[in-house]
C-alpha cells in the first residue's frame, strides 16, 4: 500500500501546493489521500496517479472554498507560504510567487483547471471527471485563467552574474542599514509586499515605488535601533531560493522571517517578506 502510494508523494505535494499556496496544508491534503487510498481496492486502480490526483484535486477544492473566506478577514497582505530550498537547486517557474498571486485573483475551479491542463499535463476529459464539470466548461475555465495569467506585465530575467550582485547588495543594504545602496538596485516601480497574518508588525498593503519603499525602510530601522537600544543586535540573514527566487531566511531573536528577491534586468522589481509566524513553521 504504502510502496504503492510513494512513488507519487511529491507530485501530490506539487500539485497541491499550488492550488493552496501552504506548505503545511498541501501535506495535509497529501495524507488524507493516502488514507482514501489505503481505503480502496488498489488493483482495481488502473491508473493511480491519475486517481490521486483526482482525489487530492478534490480534497484542495473543498479547502480552496473556504480559503477564500479566510483570505477575506486575512490581517494586511497575503502572501503563499514560502517554499525554500538551498542555492543553486532548480525549481520549476510556476512556483514563482507572482504567478501564486496570480492564481489566488482566480475562481477555485478555474485555479484548479488551469494548474491540471497547463502545468500537469492533464486532458481535458481527466479534468472534467476530476472537477465533475462538461469538458466544454473546463475548456472555458482553462481559457478564463490564462488570459488573468497572461496579462501580467513580462519581465527580463537577469543573468546569474548580475544576479548575484544585486542579492549581495541587497544584504549589504539590509544588514548595515543603507538606504543609499537600497535606492540604486531598487527599480523605480519596485513593489514591497509584506505578509504579518495580524501576527507581527507588517505594513498592510504593498508599498508601490522605490521612493516609498527607501522610506518604508528608513522608518523600520528607525524602529529596530529604538528597540534594540543599546543592545547588541543579533540578525543573520541566510542565503536560500525561496519559490525558485533568490532570497534569505532572516534569523531573528523573535524568529526566522523570509525576503524574497525578484530580480529583473539590472533592478530588484519586488520584494516579499514573510514574517506571519504560522508561515515559517516549517522553518523554525
Amino acid at each position: 500500500m504504502i510502496d504503492a502510494f510513494e512513488p507519487h508523494r511529491e507530485f501530490l505535494v506539487r500539485l497541491a501546493y499550488r492550488m493552496l499556496g501552504s506548505v503545511a496544508e498541501a501535506e495535509d491534503i497529501v495524507q488524507d489521500a493516502f488514507l482514501r487510498w489505503s481505503n480502496v481496492e488498489q488493483s482495481a486502480v488502473e491508473h493511480p496517479r491519475a486517481y490521486l490526483a483526482r482525489v487530492v484535486s478534490r480534497l484542495c477544492l473543498d479547502r480552496m472554498k473556504s480559503a477564500v473566506a479566510r483570505r477575506e478577514t486575512y490581517v494586511g497582505t497575503w502572501l503563499p507560504e514560502p517554499m525554500v530550498t538551498p542555492v543553486g537547486e532548480t525549481l520549476a517557474d510556476d512556483l514563482s510567487v507572482a504567478l501564486l498571486l496570480t492564481l489566488e485573483r482566480l475562481s477555485p475551479l478555474e485555479r484548479a483547471a488551469f494548474l491540471l491542463h497547463d502545468v500537469f499535463d492533464m486532458d481535458y476529459a481527466q479534468i472534467a471527471e476530476t472537477l465533475e464539470r462538461s469538458e466544454v466548461a473546463c475548456r472555458q475555465l482553462v481559457a478564463r485563467a490564462r488570459e488573468h495569467v497572461r496579462t501580467e506585465r513580462p519581465r527580463f530575467a537577469a543573468n546569474d552574474a548580475a544576479r548575484d550582485k544585486l542579492v549581495d547588495a541587497f544584504k549589504h543594504a539590509a544588514a548595515t542599514g543603507n538606504v543609499e545602496v537600497l535606492a540604486q538596485i531598487l527599480a523605480d516601480d519596485a513593489v514591497f509586499y509584506q505578509d504579518g497574518g495580524g501576527k507581527r508588525r507588517a505594513v498592510p498593503k504593498p508599498i508601490h515605488g522605490k521612493a516609498k519603499i527607501v522610506r518604508f525602510f528608513e522608518g523600520a530601522l528607525r524602529h529596530r535601533a529604538e528597540k534594540r537600544g543599546d543592545a547588541p543586535e543579533s540578525i543573520e540573514l541566510e542565503r536560500v531560493q525561496i519559490n525558485g527566487l533568490p532570497g534569505f531566511v532572516v534569523h531573528t531573536e523573535d524568529g526566522p522571517e523570509t525576503l524574497a528577491l525578484e530580480i529583473a534586468g539590472d533592478h530588484i522589481v519586488a520584494v516579499y517578506a514573510i514574517r506571519n509566524p504560522e508561515k515559517l513553521r516549517h522553518l523554525s
